[in-house]
Formats: structure tokens, sequence, C-alpha cells
């Protein structure tokens, strides 16, 4: 820019930070097409603000593809004057997939490691969940719209009259960001799998679990503040800068 403009790359510089500009940082964001989006998130936010009396509210999702991977040569452990290394490449040792499911008002977290991620490997997680809840008190389970989550069998099981307890709460499309257990897993990616070496799949499973144990022996909770109202306000704003790009550009 400052050769085509004419001028010195410190005044372009300066101009930037005037202005609080950052031109070589692209951001992500995605708002959500789905019609029901604002039905969604009010019965979402209203479950973590509000929740349910003689209840139990999980926020539940998978982790799939968990990669044990090992690195092509040994890391170099950390020392004064330098952090610790690890070499870019790695060897695949297979994946797996992680079942999670966030007590919202302990922080405490059900999980199960699987192959898969079909119907039957939901069914199965449900019921560990059911079976962690004691008789009398209501299981509310915020998840997203996966097909495996309404699988047959899994529809038919929560039919019965013995799953009257159970409700179930849909976030809108693309919207993991309300998925309250999405932070839980940040927490294990940034704090143990990212730099984690794993020599096999068995080696994953046991970091996986040995680390969800060490969280539920002083759990937190992820407090959930933000209303439904703040939230659609923001979206609507969203929504609207997008229309006028969309008609200045004519995309």
């Amino acid at each position: 820019m400052a050769a085509r403009i004419g001028i010195a790359k410190d005044s372009v510089a300066r101009i930037w930070a005037d202005h609080g500009l950052k031109p070589w940082k692209v951001d992500t964001f995605k708002i959500s097409n789905d019609p029901r989006f604002e039905e969604k998130l009010v019965d979402v936010v209203g479950v973590y603000l509000h929740p349910p009396a003689r209840a139990v509210v999980f926020s539940f999702d998978e982790k799939t593809q968990c990669q044990a991977l090992d690195r092509t040569q040994p890391s170099l452990p950390m020392k004064r004057g330098r952090a610790q290394t690890m070499t870019h490449d790695y060897k695949r040792h297979g994946t797996i997939d992680l079942f999670a499911a966030m007590n919202i008002g302990t922080g405490e977290v059900l999980t199960k490691l699987r192959k898969g991620h079909a119907g039957a490997d939901v069914l199965r997680f449900f019921k560990q969940i059911d079976r962690n809840v004691p008789r009398g008190l209501g299981v509310h389970v915020v998840l997203d719209n996966l097909s495996a989550h309404t699988a047959p069998e899994v529809t038919k099981w929560l039919a019965h009259k013995d799953r009257r307890r159970w409700h179930l709460h849909f976030t809108p499309t693309s919207s993991s960001w309300l998925n309250v257990v999405e932070r839980w897993f940040k927490e294990l990616t940034d704090k143990r799998l990212r730099r984690g070496v794993f020599t096999s799949l068995e080696d994953l499973k046991q970091a996986i679990t040995a680390w969800a144990e060490h969280w539920n022996t002083d759990p937190k909770p992820f407090v959930w503040k933000a209303t439904a109202e703040d939230i659609i306000a923001k979206v609507q704003r969203g929504r609207t800068t997008l229309h006028q790009i969309k008609t200045q550009t004519d995309h």
C-alpha cells in the first residue's frame, strides 16, 4: 500500500493504528439461516438462565475424530530461555469420538469414548445420562441438529412412558456457540490434546479419560449470561449489514 500511494510504510502503519485497523487479520463469522432461529434460541437460553425446577440440565455434543498423533521426533522440554518444542509433522495412530454432557449447574461432565457417532452410539450415551440422574428429577438436554440425535432408535427410546422426564432442546443450525459443552471441548483441546504425544489409540483414550476425571474432581460450570434479546438484536444488526453489502455489490 505504501508503494501504491507513494508514502512511507511507517506512515501507513501509523494511519492504520490511529484508526484501529488490522488488515492482516481476518475473523470468521456465520449467521444462522435456520427459519426457527429465534424460537430455538429463546428456548435454549431460557433453559440456561432459568433452569427448570427439580431437573438436571445437560449440554451435550460429540467431539468427533479425536486423533492419536505421535510426533516423528521426540519433543524438547521447556528450559530457561526456550519454550517447549515439537516437530510440525506427525504420525497418525487412529481416531476416536468423544461423547460429553456437561451438567450446567455443577460443571461435572459425563463422557464416553466410541468408535462412531451413529444413532446406536447416541442411544447408549443417553442411557448413561439417564442412569446418572436420580429418579424424580427431569432431564433436559441441549444438543445440535445432528441426524443421529433423532435416529429412529433414539426417538423410539424417548417415546417410552419411562422417559417422560426427558426433554430435548435443539440449538439453531450453525450455532454451535450456543452449546456450552463446546467450551469444555476447547479446554480439553488446549490443555491436553493439542500439545499431547500419543503413541497409540489406547494412549489417547487414557489421556482423555484421565483429563475428564481430573476435571470432575473440581468441576467449574460455565455460567451463561447473555439474554436472548441481546443476542437477537446483535444477529439482526449482522443481517442488516449483510443485506446492505449484498445490495451494494449485487451478490
